[in-house]
């Protein structure tokens, strides 16, 4: 049997388990620590422009907390991109609280600004003005980070920056996950780079940092006695996996060019193919291309190709199905154009690891070109 070519497995550099290591040989195992501290600094100084970095179990967490700490409460609005994983919404049911489904743009398969504009309209009309948007960069694609924030900024409604999966990626040369009034990052296994399970909050605002991690860690008031005057949460990074995470940013850059060249090698390729579309980057737009993705003609030919990697031993994905039809958000308000609808019956997640191989590759490649009699 062909050996296996997986979606998106972690790639580790080996020096993770020096900083692992260390944390064993001195006891700090709990979520605080040399390693969680260490993490988090590699991680602003990446994305650099003064912002702070919480590290947490995941980032669903990091949209948890940062729609507690942005006032948050049951009954209230938030708007929500619908093309994008469940765990970008989750969190708004965890407050009792409405997400709006909005359906993407054409040029980054993100969030649609006029769409926003009209569903913030209709809910002011209504006497609920939004609390807060999540806005996603998809598969690693920066959405329309500047007609986001002008309409942001006129409605004064503040953005959760879902950047679970554009860690790397950038907007006019600033880094994804800063534009937002808080950002959220992923490392989930199947990221760029991954710390198992994590996740990280970034603010512009060291109290806001402060807030984050205090709520994340049981919401402890100060002093000898386990006082609590808030709900907390057990939200923070262990410092474990935190030394994970501090080997896995060293190596940040090498692996978005990885990711950036299995794009352009699977698009060299089958860029022949007329059935077949790639997603480009729009001008000031530079993605980390997390998964390769391609649009097929039809929902068949999509069905088609999945099943046959899959018999190659190899595994791919659908795009996200939109939030508007999932089940458990059926019944919520969604504000339609049949982009994310089109996007999901004729896409696919091509293998995008930055540990596969020229031949894993050209594997992919000729059981495509296979289907297509090419």
């Amino acid at each position: 049997m062909k050996s296996k070519i997986w979606l998106s497995s972690p790639h580790m550099s080996g020096t993770e388990l020096n900083y692992i290591h260390q944390a064993f040989d001195s006891n700090w195992i709990a979520p605080l620590g040399p390693n969680v501290d260490l993490f988090e600094e590699k991680i602003q100084n990446f994305l650099g422009n003064n912002h702070y970095a919480s590290v947490l179990s995941s980032g669903t967490a990091a949209i948890h907390l940062a729609l507690i700490i942005l006032g948050v409460k049951k009954g209230d609005e938030v708007i929500c991109q619908s093309k994008t994983f469940s765990a970008s919404a989750n969190p708004i049911i965890y407050q009792g609280a409405i997400p709006i489904f909005i359906d993407s743009e054409e040029d980054t398969w993100n969030l649609c600004p006029e769409l926003l504009e009209k569903a913030i309209k209709d809910s002011i009309a209504k006497g609920k003005k939004p609390k807060a948007i999540i806005a996603v960069h998809l598969y690693g694609m920066p959405y329309k980070v500047k007609e986001i924030s002008a309409i942001a900024e006129n409605y004064q409604i503040p953005i959760i920056e879902d950047s679970a999966e554009a860690l790397g990626s950038s907007y006019h040369n600033q880094k994804c996950g800063t534009f937002g009034d808080i950002g959220i990052l992923s490392f989930n296994g199947n990221k760029i780079i991954t710390t198992s399970g994590g996740g990280a909050l970034i603010t512009k605002e060291k109290s806001v940092k402060e807030k984050a991690v205090f709520l994340a860690t049981q919401a402890r008031d100060k002093g000898i006695a386990y006082l609590h005057s808030s709900i907390g949460y057990n939200y923070r990074m262990s410092n474990v996996l935190a030394g994970i995470g501090v080997g896995q940013m060293d190596v940040l850059k090498e692996r978005v060019h990885s990711r950036r060249h299995n794009f352009q090698f699977y698009k060299s390729h089958l860029s022949d193919i007329d059935d077949l579309f790639f997603l480009p980057e729009p001008e000031n737009n530079f993605s980390n291309r997390w998964l390769s993705c391609i649009l097929t003609k039809s929902k068949q030919q999509k069905e088609d190709i999945i099943e046959l990697l899959s018999i190659e031993n190899i595994e791919s994905r659908p795009l996200w199905k939109p939030m508007h039809q999932q089940p458990v958000f059926k019944d919520y308000p969604c504000y339609l154009n049949g982009v994310s609808d089109n996007l999901f019956e004729r896409g696919i997640c091509l293998p995008s690891g930055s540990n596969l191989s020229e031949n894993d590759l050209l594997r992919v490649i000729s059981a495509i070109k296979q289907y297509y009699h090419v």
